[in-house]
């Protein structure tokens, strides 16, 4: 019986993620609004059709994972190499800022404690950079100088985000700020660019071989999958979260990575990479759904006070906060005041990489039911309203940039 209803929920959640991700796309919304959505009216905050079982949990965890795999497949190591000085500063700019106003806010302000204060300003320095891609290629300013800034920022942001999270999942889990503890991360890192050739020319070779002689279809996804958990299982060893393993292979598998790993799949086989892509989509497709639908079972509406008014100003101030420390870092380079501000506001998104901070806080115990709704609140704000401050923006002032190729 409860295998049955784990059935029939998944359906609900498979189902009800879709239509409405396909409804927060026709309303031009980024469509992981609609699949958190989702989780909110099947969960305990309106219907309470769907309970977050163990097993729901599980699946979501692997969706995080592959999440985080697809960002790092992402990842254009070149532009970074190309656009160095000026993504940098973005970068660092807009991952140091927020994280420090949020810090000081929550720790100051809000009285929070000192982890938790860590955790929002975490929370705060999250990029979506998919969200950013759509709205500049419906705008064709996908090829604009401020479009390959915003491109390689965002690289050296995930990097240092998906390192500050498992930093932080650190102190979440002692529950002290201990830096030596931190420092296995970093330990991990050192060992993973280190076995990252090794990997790769023991895997390219093994799926080259053995793809010629194999008459079961799906050999590929299999040992992806496969080398995805590897990594997972290897960062918990160490202390880390397993969603940093998912973005390390992910990251190693990428056909624009300039390490050893992503040297060897392209002159061994160019068109490898390209086909780990086309077979991990729809892998990827199916499972990351189920992790934003969780983080809308996740919260109970009905257990917030909302006539305290702590949320609302908790959010309030967050949103201000999120929007303007991503500016800060846009405005430290030199280009001209419209290309600083085309590239700041493209770098507000928070979407389904601040989703990943906020859903490890709440997980780790770290945010309660009122700061995970100011959070949830807050990264809804900054994912939805910069598109369309972005599209006016263009209109506005698009003819003082220059166009894109």
């Amino acid at each position: 019986m409860e295998g049955s209803s784990f059935f029939l929920s998944l359906v609900l959640i498979l189902l009800s993620a879709r239509l409405l991700g396909e409804c927060a796309v026709w309303l031009k919304i980024p469509p992981v609004m609609g699949e958190m959505l989702a989780g909110v009216i099947l969960g305990p905050s309106l219907l309470g059709w769907v309970q977050p079982t163990e097993m729901i949990k599980l699946l979501a965890e692997f969706g995080l994972i592959l999440l985080l795999f697809e960002v790092g497949l992402d990842a254009d190591i070149s532009q970074l190499a190309r656009k160095g000085k000026q993504a940098s500063i973005v970068a660092l700019g807009g991952f140091i800022t927020p994280f420090i106003a949020g810090f000081f806010v929550s720790y100051y302000l809000f009285n929070l404690s000192l982890i938790v204060a860590l955790f929002v300003g975490g929370t705060l320095t999250a990029t979506s950079i998919g969200v950013t891609l759509r709205v500049l290629r419906d705008l064709r300013r996908q090829h604009s100088n401020e479009a390959q800034i915003v491109l390689a920022a965002a690289v050296l942001d995930d990097i240092l985000g998906v390192i500050l999270l498992a930093v932080l999942f650190e102190f979440s889990a002692s529950g002290e700020v201990n830096l030596i503890n931190a420092s296995k991360i970093f330990i991990f890192l050192v060992i993973f660019f280190a076995l990252a050739p090794i990997v790769a020319k023991l895997m390219a070779a093994t799926v080259g071989h053995f793809e010629k002689f194999s008459h079961i279809a799906g050999l590929i996804p299999t040992m992806i999958v496969s080398l995805i958990l590897f990594f997972a299982w290897l960062s918990h060893a160490v202390g880390a979260p397993e969603l940093l393993g998912g973005f390390a292979a992910g990251l190693a598998l990428s056909r624009r990575f300039f390490l050893p790993f992503g040297a060897h799949l392209t002159q061994t086989d160019g068109r490898f990479v390209v086909r780990i892509e086309e077979k991990m989509k729809p892998i990827i497709q199916l499972f990351t759904p189920i992790f934003f639908v969780m983080v809308g079972l996740s919260l109970n509406l009905q257990e917030i006070d909302w006539s305290s008014g702590m949320v609302w100003k908790m959010t309030f101030i967050f949103i201000l906060l999120a929007i303007a420390s991503k500016m800060f870092g846009a405005l430290l380079i030199r280009e001209s005041i419209h290309s600083r501000w085309a590239i700041g506001l493209a770098m507000i998104p928070r979407a389904e990489v601040g989703l990943v901070f906020a859903e490890l806080g709440r997980l780790s115990g770290v945010f309660d039911n009122e700061l995970y709704a100011a959070m949830i609140l807050t990264i809804a704000a900054t994912t939805i309203l910069p598109p369309f401050m972005m599209k006016y923006f263009y209109t506005r002032y698009g003819r003082h940039l220059h166009p894109g190729n």
